[in-house]
């Protein structure tokens, strides 16, 4: 079994600068990562624009280049391949981390690897950096284990000429719903509310607001999804149930933490804002020797925490657990 002073779960941007923080205190580390280095950031629409600037994406002090105003996916992606060869960081890509057992100072991290065959870590400091990108926030309704049903949109081409329903009203259905209707795609939207949502970015929302209006996409309003049928999906709108033409859905509902995962490793929730129990100043969570970074120290409050000052929870937590170890 390797051993190393921390075990970093998650190798996406905030993992990577909590890497990055114990190297330079000289605390040994290695990064865990069921797919491969900013996993979510991958999984991202293939022509997907960030709604920030380069400088607040930057971690390691290692300057980020973009073609334009805003950097894109692909940007992104190299930009945090440079940074984690940049600073040599041992990344353990595409292995599932099954649980973490034993104590602060005696970790074992259990994971299995893409070929089905286990490896074990021990560490005297953990830290979970998982994101929330990977739990889908579900439909539950029937049909929703169906194949044509997809939680993550990635590109248009695929679906050419098929009827495609979109239910939400955020960024990723609005951009979805404009790819695949400037595709070639017979688009329409559920949502659940009665407009397009107000922090859709402000050059995507006046124009899938145009398209409705021009009803070259299909929008029911304050509508929910009943039923999805292999050929047709049952919805319910303000004016009684509608059965409509299908082929795909994408469910563009959101995702949250896996707060099961959580649970499973004793971090406790606050009933009331469903944030975990951490301290400020740290970051160590409940369970001694156990550190929270990024996304994760905002519970279900998802929008309250990004890339760009969940960076900043590496040098927070490469801080305390250096002192720990002093």
């Amino acid at each position: 079994m390797e051993s190393f002073d921390a075990v970093i779960v998650g190798a996406g941007p905030t993992g990577l600068a909590c890497g990055i923080e114990l190297k330079r205190r000289g605390v040994s580390a290695v990064l865990i990562d069921k797919g491969c280095v900013v996993n979510s950031i991958y999984h991202y629409p293939t022509n997907m624009v960030f709604f920030t600037t380069p400088e607040l994406l930057e971690i390691g002090d290692i300057p980020m280049t973009s073609l334009n105003e805003k950097p894109v996916r692909g940007e992104a992606l190299k930009y945090y391949r440079r940074v984690a060869e940049h600073y040599k960081l041992d990344i353990r890509q595409y292995q599932r981390v099954e649980r973490v057992s034993g104590d602060d100072g005696a970790f074992v991290t259990h994971t299995i690897d893409q070929h089905g065959c286990p490896h074990q870590y021990g560490s005297k400091k953990a830290i979970l950096a998982t994101g929330y990108y990977d739990v889908p926030n579900m439909l539950n309704v029937p049909g929703e284990e169906l194949p044509k049903v997809i939680h993550y949109y990635r590109e248009p081409h695929p679906y050419y000429n098929h009827d495609v329903l979109i239910v939400g009203a955020k960024n990723s259905a609005a951009i979805a719903a404009l790819e695949l209707w400037w595709t070639g795609a017979r688009v329409t939207m559920v949502i659940r509310g009665g407009d397009i949502h107000r922090h859709v970015k402000y050059w995507i929302k006046p124009n899938i607001e145009n398209r409705i209006k021009n009803k070259e996409v299909a929008a029911y309003f304050h509508s929910r999804v009943l039923e999805i049928r292999e050929r047709s999906v049952l919805i319910e709108t303000p004016e009684g149930e509608k059965e409509l033409k299908n082929d795909f859905v994408f469910a563009m509902t959101g995702y949250r933490p896996d707060t099961e995962f959580l649970e499973a490793h004793g971090i406790r929730f606050d009933p009331a804002s469903h944030k975990p129990f951490t301290n400020p100043d740290t970051l160590e969570s409940d369970r001694e020797g156990m550190f929270l970074a990024g996304v994760l120290v905002a519970g279900m409050h998802t929008n309250e925490i990004f890339i760009e000052n969940g960076r900043f929870h590496g040098k927070t937590i490469a801080e305390a657990i250096a002192k720990q170890l002093a």
